[in-house]
Protein backbone atom coordinates (compact mmCIF):
# COMPACT_ATOMS: atom_id res chain seq x y z
CA UNK A 1 0.00 0.00 0.00
CA UNK A 2 1.01 4.19 -0.34
CA UNK A 3 0.56 6.15 1.43
CA UNK A 4 1.15 10.14 2.37
CA UNK A 5 1.72 11.28 5.56
CA UNK A 6 1.96 15.06 6.06
CA UNK A 7 3.93 16.73 8.84
CA UNK A 8 6.37 13.61 8.23
CA UNK A 9 9.52 15.44 9.96
CA UNK A 10 6.92 15.58 12.89
CA UNK A 11 6.62 14.56 16.80
CA UNK A 12 3.50 11.91 15.39
CA UNK A 13 4.07 12.30 11.83
CA UNK A 14 8.01 10.57 12.13
CA UNK A 15 6.62 7.72 14.02
CA UNK A 16 3.37 6.85 12.21
CA UNK A 17 5.63 6.84 8.84
CA UNK A 18 8.17 5.00 10.43
CA UNK A 19 5.19 2.27 11.41
CA UNK A 20 4.01 2.07 7.81
CA UNK A 21 7.39 1.33 6.48
CA UNK A 22 8.18 -1.08 9.39
CA UNK A 23 4.77 -2.83 8.35
CA UNK A 24 5.52 -2.66 4.47
CA UNK A 25 4.15 0.16 3.73
CA UNK A 26 5.19 2.59 0.86
CA UNK A 27 5.47 6.09 2.44
CA UNK A 28 6.21 9.35 1.14
CA UNK A 29 6.33 12.41 3.25
CA UNK A 30 5.66 16.17 2.92
CA UNK A 31 6.44 18.77 5.53
CA UNK A 32 7.07 22.50 4.89
CA UNK A 33 10.16 22.44 7.66
CA UNK A 34 8.78 25.77 9.54
CA UNK A 35 10.90 27.80 12.06
CA UNK A 36 8.14 27.48 14.50
CA UNK A 37 9.68 23.43 14.89
CA UNK A 38 13.07 22.79 16.35
CA UNK A 39 15.35 22.54 12.53
CA UNK A 40 17.56 19.91 14.09
CA UNK A 41 15.07 17.89 15.30
CA UNK A 42 12.47 18.10 12.40
CA UNK A 43 16.07 16.89 10.07
CA UNK A 44 16.42 13.99 12.59
CA UNK A 45 12.68 13.01 12.73
CA UNK A 46 13.28 12.55 9.24
CA UNK A 47 15.90 10.37 8.87
CA UNK A 48 15.09 7.56 7.12
CA UNK A 49 12.11 8.47 5.94
CA UNK A 50 11.23 10.55 2.40
CA UNK A 51 10.63 13.46 3.11
CA UNK A 52 9.92 16.08 0.54
CA UNK A 53 9.50 20.09 1.35
CA UNK A 54 6.18 20.89 0.32
CA UNK A 55 4.08 24.38 1.35
CA UNK A 56 0.14 22.54 1.72
CA UNK A 57 -0.92 26.25 1.27
CA UNK A 58 0.59 27.01 -1.73
CA UNK A 59 2.62 24.09 -4.30
CA UNK A 60 0.97 21.78 -5.96
CA UNK A 61 -0.68 18.46 -4.53
CA UNK A 62 -1.15 15.59 -6.24
CA UNK A 63 -2.62 12.26 -4.49
CA UNK A 64 -2.94 9.78 -7.64
CA UNK A 65 -2.15 6.88 -7.18
CA UNK A 66 -1.72 6.30 -3.43
CA UNK A 67 -4.53 4.38 -1.16
CA UNK A 68 -4.42 7.17 1.43
CA UNK A 69 -3.48 10.34 3.27
CA UNK A 70 -2.70 11.07 6.43
CA UNK A 71 -2.84 14.72 6.82
CA UNK A 72 -1.00 15.45 10.68
CA UNK A 73 0.61 18.83 8.91
CA UNK A 74 -0.28 22.24 11.24
CA UNK A 75 0.08 24.90 12.75
CA UNK A 76 -0.03 24.12 16.93
CA UNK A 77 0.01 26.07 19.93
CA UNK A 78 -3.14 26.89 22.00
CA UNK A 79 -2.20 29.90 23.14
CA UNK A 80 -1.71 32.55 20.98
CA UNK A 81 -4.13 35.39 19.50
CA UNK A 82 -3.37 38.69 17.38
CA UNK A 83 -1.00 39.29 14.93
CA UNK A 84 -0.10 35.82 14.44
CA UNK A 85 -3.96 34.69 13.56
CA UNK A 86 -3.44 35.10 9.91
CA UNK A 87 -0.30 32.02 10.10
CA UNK A 88 -3.41 29.49 11.65
CA UNK A 89 -5.81 30.48 8.78
CA UNK A 90 -3.06 29.36 6.18
CA UNK A 91 -0.85 26.43 7.84
CA UNK A 92 -4.34 25.06 9.37
CA UNK A 93 -7.84 26.20 7.44
CA UNK A 94 -6.27 26.63 3.60
CA UNK A 95 -3.95 23.52 3.73
CA UNK A 96 -6.58 21.62 4.87
CA UNK A 97 -8.90 22.46 2.23
CA UNK A 98 -6.49 22.15 -0.26
CA UNK A 99 -5.61 18.50 1.20
CA UNK A 100 -9.69 17.61 1.00
CA UNK A 101 -9.36 19.02 -2.71
CA UNK A 102 -6.20 16.88 -3.57
CA UNK A 103 -8.20 13.66 -2.23
CA UNK A 104 -11.38 14.37 -3.53
CA UNK A 105 -9.84 14.67 -6.90
CA UNK A 106 -7.53 11.55 -6.54
CA UNK A 107 -10.41 9.25 -4.46
CA UNK A 108 -8.17 8.78 -2.10
CA UNK A 109 -9.53 8.30 1.88
CA UNK A 110 -7.66 11.13 4.48
CA UNK A 111 -7.12 10.06 8.01
CA UNK A 112 -6.36 13.63 9.87
CA UNK A 113 -5.57 15.50 12.76
CA UNK A 114 -8.41 17.25 14.56
CA UNK A 115 -7.79 18.06 18.35
CA UNK A 116 -9.59 17.83 21.82
CA UNK A 117 -8.84 22.27 21.43
CA UNK A 118 -12.01 22.30 19.40
CA UNK A 119 -14.19 21.58 22.81
CA UNK A 120 -12.49 24.33 24.86
CA UNK A 121 -14.03 24.19 27.97
CA UNK A 122 -16.55 21.00 27.84
CA UNK A 123 -20.37 20.57 29.14
CA UNK A 124 -18.94 17.30 30.41
CA UNK A 125 -16.66 14.43 31.45
CA UNK A 126 -15.19 12.48 29.73
CA UNK A 127 -16.39 14.59 26.91
CA UNK A 128 -18.11 12.88 23.93
CA UNK A 129 -18.28 13.64 20.10
CA UNK A 130 -21.90 15.22 20.35
CA UNK A 131 -20.63 17.67 22.58
CA UNK A 132 -21.09 21.34 21.61
CA UNK A 133 -17.23 22.72 20.69
CA UNK A 134 -16.67 25.90 22.13
CA UNK A 135 -12.71 26.51 21.51
CA UNK A 136 -11.08 29.29 23.46
CA UNK A 137 -8.12 29.70 20.75
CA UNK A 138 -7.52 29.83 17.13
CA UNK A 139 -5.88 26.33 17.28
CA UNK A 140 -8.83 24.97 18.04
CA UNK A 141 -11.29 27.81 15.68
CA UNK A 142 -9.45 26.81 13.00
CA UNK A 143 -8.96 23.18 13.62
CA UNK A 144 -13.09 23.25 14.40
CA UNK A 145 -13.20 25.30 10.91
CA UNK A 146 -11.88 21.85 9.37
CA UNK A 147 -13.79 19.83 10.74
CA UNK A 148 -16.64 21.96 9.20
CA UNK A 149 -14.49 21.38 5.40
CA UNK A 150 -14.68 18.00 6.31
CA UNK A 151 -18.32 17.51 6.13
CA UNK A 152 -18.86 19.72 3.25
CA UNK A 153 -16.43 18.01 1.21
CA UNK A 154 -18.31 14.58 2.40
CA UNK A 155 -21.64 16.00 1.36
CA UNK A 156 -21.18 17.43 -1.39
CA UNK A 157 -17.78 16.22 -3.13
CA UNK A 158 -17.84 12.31 -1.69
CA UNK A 159 -14.60 12.91 0.36
CA UNK A 160 -13.93 9.70 2.89
CA UNK A 161 -12.26 11.70 5.85
CA UNK A 162 -11.68 10.26 9.40
CA UNK A 163 -11.11 13.61 12.13
CA UNK A 164 -9.32 12.43 14.74
CA UNK A 165 -9.38 14.71 17.96
CA UNK A 166 -6.43 13.82 19.49
CA UNK A 167 -6.04 14.69 23.31
CA UNK A 168 -2.60 15.95 24.42
CA UNK A 169 -0.53 13.51 22.89
CA UNK A 170 3.08 13.14 24.92
CA UNK A 171 6.32 10.78 24.51
CA UNK A 172 9.45 10.99 22.18
CA UNK A 173 9.82 13.56 19.78
CA UNK A 174 7.82 15.65 21.26
CA UNK A 175 8.10 19.44 20.31
CA UNK A 176 10.41 21.90 22.92
CA UNK A 177 7.54 23.86 23.27
CA UNK A 178 5.27 21.33 24.40
CA UNK A 179 4.76 20.83 28.57
CA UNK A 180 6.43 18.37 29.22
CA UNK A 181 9.55 18.62 27.15
CA UNK A 182 9.93 22.07 28.86
CA UNK A 183 9.89 20.28 32.30
CA UNK A 184 12.52 17.71 30.87
CA UNK A 185 14.45 20.23 30.13
CA UNK A 186 13.88 22.33 33.52
CA UNK A 187 15.25 18.90 35.54
CA UNK A 188 18.11 18.16 33.43
CA UNK A 189 19.59 21.83 33.51
CA UNK A 190 18.29 22.28 37.08
CA UNK A 191 16.62 25.14 36.18
CA UNK A 192 13.03 26.79 37.27
CA UNK A 193 9.85 26.01 35.54
CA UNK A 194 6.71 27.80 35.34
CA UNK A 195 3.68 26.37 35.38
CA UNK A 196 0.55 28.63 33.97
CA UNK A 197 -1.79 28.61 36.65
CA UNK A 198 -2.08 26.55 39.89
CA UNK A 199 -1.16 22.91 38.50
CA UNK A 200 -4.84 21.86 39.06
CA UNK A 201 -5.21 21.66 35.63
CA UNK A 202 -6.09 18.26 33.96
CA UNK A 203 -5.51 16.79 30.82
CA UNK A 204 -6.06 13.31 29.07
CA UNK A 205 -2.38 12.44 28.51
CA UNK A 206 -2.07 10.34 25.59
CA UNK A 207 1.39 8.65 24.66
CA UNK A 208 2.21 8.58 20.90
CA UNK A 209 2.49 5.42 20.32
CA UNK A 210 -1.00 4.89 20.94
CA UNK A 211 -2.05 7.61 19.02
CA UNK A 212 0.18 6.11 15.91
CA UNK A 213 -1.57 2.89 16.06
CA UNK A 214 -5.33 4.69 16.21
CA UNK A 215 -4.43 6.47 13.60
CA UNK A 216 -3.33 3.76 11.24
CA UNK A 217 -6.25 1.86 12.78
CA UNK A 218 -8.64 5.14 12.18
CA UNK A 219 -8.63 3.66 7.78
CA UNK A 220 -10.91 1.36 8.95
CA UNK A 221 -13.30 3.80 10.08
CA UNK A 222 -15.99 5.09 8.40
CA UNK A 223 -15.89 9.10 7.63
CA UNK A 224 -16.57 10.96 11.07
CA UNK A 225 -15.35 12.72 13.85
CA UNK A 226 -13.95 10.23 16.59
CA UNK A 227 -11.65 11.12 19.80
CA UNK A 228 -8.15 9.81 20.49
CA UNK A 229 -7.44 10.02 24.29
CA UNK A 230 -5.40 8.41 27.17
CA UNK A 231 -7.35 6.44 29.22
CA UNK A 232 -5.70 7.82 32.99
CA UNK A 233 -6.13 11.76 33.45
CA UNK A 234 -4.01 13.52 35.85
CA UNK A 235 -3.14 17.29 36.69
CA UNK A 236 -0.05 18.50 35.81
CA UNK A 237 0.90 18.70 39.55
CA UNK A 238 0.40 14.68 39.16
CA UNK A 239 2.24 14.74 36.13
CA UNK A 240 5.23 16.55 37.18
CA UNK A 241 5.59 15.00 40.41
CA UNK A 242 5.94 11.37 38.07
CA UNK A 243 8.54 12.84 36.46
CA UNK A 244 10.50 13.90 39.57
CA UNK A 245 10.16 10.28 40.34
CA UNK A 246 11.37 8.89 37.54
CA UNK A 247 14.00 11.35 37.14
CA UNK A 248 15.03 11.23 40.68
CA UNK A 249 15.69 15.05 40.73
CA UNK A 250 13.13 17.97 42.14
CA UNK A 251 12.03 20.39 40.24
CA UNK A 252 11.79 24.33 41.13
CA UNK A 253 8.11 24.63 40.05
CA UNK A 254 6.90 28.28 39.77
CA UNK A 255 3.35 29.26 39.17
CA UNK A 256 2.31 31.74 37.54
CA UNK A 257 -1.01 33.44 36.35
CA UNK A 258 -3.65 31.06 33.67
CA UNK A 259 -2.71 31.28 30.24
CA UNK A 260 -5.37 32.91 28.11
CA UNK A 261 -6.95 30.40 25.91
CA UNK A 262 -6.24 27.37 27.96
CA UNK A 263 -8.53 24.78 29.25
CA UNK A 264 -9.29 23.59 32.70
CA UNK A 265 -9.50 19.89 31.83
CA UNK A 266 -9.50 17.27 29.24
CA UNK A 267 -11.13 13.87 29.25
CA UNK A 268 -12.06 12.22 26.30
CA UNK A 269 -14.67 9.31 25.76
CA UNK A 270 -13.38 7.27 23.21
CA UNK A 271 -16.21 4.86 23.26
CA UNK A 272 -17.51 5.96 19.65
CA UNK A 273 -13.79 4.94 18.44
CA UNK A 274 -13.19 1.83 20.19
CA UNK A 275 -16.68 0.24 18.67
CA UNK A 276 -15.17 1.48 15.45
CA UNK A 277 -12.01 0.05 15.48
CA UNK A 278 -11.27 -1.79 18.76
CA UNK A 279 -8.59 0.22 19.58
CA UNK A 280 -7.84 1.54 22.95
CA UNK A 281 -5.16 3.22 24.44
CA UNK A 282 -2.65 0.99 26.66
CA UNK A 283 -0.23 2.79 27.74
CA UNK A 284 -0.45 4.09 31.27
CA UNK A 285 1.01 7.71 32.22
CA UNK A 286 4.13 6.25 34.62
CA UNK A 287 5.68 3.79 31.63
CA UNK A 288 4.76 6.67 28.80
CA UNK A 289 6.77 9.11 30.94
CA UNK A 290 9.47 7.03 31.71
CA UNK A 291 9.87 6.30 27.90
CA UNK A 292 9.56 10.27 27.11
CA UNK A 293 12.28 10.88 30.01
CA UNK A 294 14.74 8.44 28.38
CA UNK A 295 14.87 10.06 25.34
CA UNK A 296 14.02 13.41 25.96
CA UNK A 297 16.87 13.56 28.76
CA UNK A 298 19.54 12.27 26.96
CA UNK A 299 18.72 14.54 23.69
CA UNK A 300 18.80 17.07 26.06
CA UNK A 301 22.43 16.00 27.92
CA UNK A 302 23.94 15.42 24.29
CA UNK A 303 23.15 19.22 23.54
Amino acid sequence: MRYVVTGAAGFIGSQLAEQLLERGDEVVGIDCFTDYYDPALKEENARGIDVRRVDLAEDDLDFGGFDGVFHLAGQPGTRSFGAVFPRYLRRNVLATQRVFEAAVAARTKVVWASSSSVYGDAERYPTPEDVEPRPNNPYGITKLACEHLAATYTRLFGLDAVALRYFTVYGPRQRPDMAFARIVEALVRSEPFEVYGDGSQSRSFTFVGDVVHATVRALEAAAGVYNVGGGEEASVREAIALLEEISGRRLDVRYGPPATGDMRRTKADTTRFERATGWRATTALRPGLEAHWSWAAGRVAAR
